[in-house]
């Protein structure tokens, strides 16, 4: 099954990867996170590959990393 056909909305995700929905709305407010896609209503969508990245914040962040030295972490691997 491809990616496409996994997209799930914000409630799912945060749900699936045991985050609420405010964090999740927060990751994306502060750039931890982008949704894998939006739909032509502006709904934000979210694949396999992004909530394993959201799980990997929340225990990054669980074990005392501060969300700003995680988001430059990943803005170094972008890099």
């Amino acid at each position: 099954m491809s990616e496409e056909k996994e997209l799930v909305s914000i409630k799912q995700a945060a749900e699936k990867a045991g985050v609420s929905r405010q964090s999740l709305q927060y990751y994306l407010m502060v750039g931890l996170l982008e949704p894998t896609a939006v739909t032509s209503t502006g709904r934000r969508l979210f694949g396999r590959k992004a909530i394993e990245q959201i799980r990997l914040i929340k225990k990054l962040n669980d074990s005392g990393y501060p969300l700003r030295a995680i988001r430059d972490l990943f803005m170094e691997r972008r890099s």
